[in-house]
């Protein structure tokens, strides 16, 4: 696993120190570059990270999709022993192993990579896809579910609204509303992305759902969701 920055050539081992993981976090957050390093997007892909045998397993699935059509083009799904146990604030080291065993063996390579989970809009500005993007080297946006950290007005209701998500004053991401009637969705800088260039992209992979579609692809991968599953069939098939 090559860290792209910096002095560090290796991520390390876990050591059973939480302690070092911050700050190792705190270090490597001066790798993220925050400003728009985009190649013409022609494909992207959603990256989704569960946990199975009780915890014992590390299941990456990562998506990749037609950009803009958003049209399956490629997936894969890589298993790995868990590194670490759960620790909150340092899931990124339990999840990115995995997600760079599933980049390995993906036959295309994404311009830009969707994740369930953080980028900046973490204690430390270091969440899973500010992790994962350093490590990769690839662009990444973070999609939460759920916020981590900051504060933030409410949204309206009205798709495409949002409000920015604040943490000591500094502005770590967006909280948008992707869909009426429906929790919106923390979207935050992960690399090599500025925050208005993000917003508008994780607005056009949503058309229809409250997250992204490569995400959505990811997640019914990863879940073995029966209406993904068929239509992985189907196309196979063709």
């Amino acid at each position: 696993m090559t860290i792209l920055c910096g002095n560090d050539d290796v991520m390390p081992q876990w050591t059973g120190d939480p302690s070092a993981a911050r700050e190792l976090q705190i270090s490597w957050s001066r790798c993220v570059i925050r400003e728009n390093r985009l190649p013409p997007l022609r494909c992207v892909a959603g990256a989704d990270v569960g946990f199975e045998a009780q915890g014992a397993v590390t299941r990456a699935v990562l998506v990749v999709l037609s950009w803009p059509s958003l049209a399956f083009m490629d997936y894969s799904v890589a298993r790995l022993p868990t590194v670490m146990p759960y620790i909150p604030g340092l899931l990124s080291f339990r999840e990115c192993p995995a997600l760079l065993k599933a980049l390995g063996e993906l036959r295309l390579t994404p311009d830009l990579v969707f994740c369930d989970g953080q980028g900046i809009a973490h204690p430390r500005r270091f969440g899973v896809a500010s992790h994962f993007g350093v490590l990769s080297g690839l662009p990444t946006i973070g999609v939460g579910k759920s916020r981590l950290c900051g504060q933030h007005e409410d949204v309206s209701n009205e798709p495409g609204a949002s409000m920015p998500l604040l943490d000591e004053g500094e502005c770590i991401g967006k909280v948008l509303r992707t869909r009426t009637n429906v929790k919106p969705v923390y979207v935050s800088i992960g690399h090599k992305i500025d925050l208005d260039t993000a917003l508008k992209l994780v607005q056009q992979a949503a058309p229809r759902y409250r997250l992204p579609e490569p995400i959505r692809w990811a997640d019914g991968i990863a879940s073995r969701r029966p209406s993904f599953m068929r239509r992985l069939r189907d196309i196979h098939d063709q």
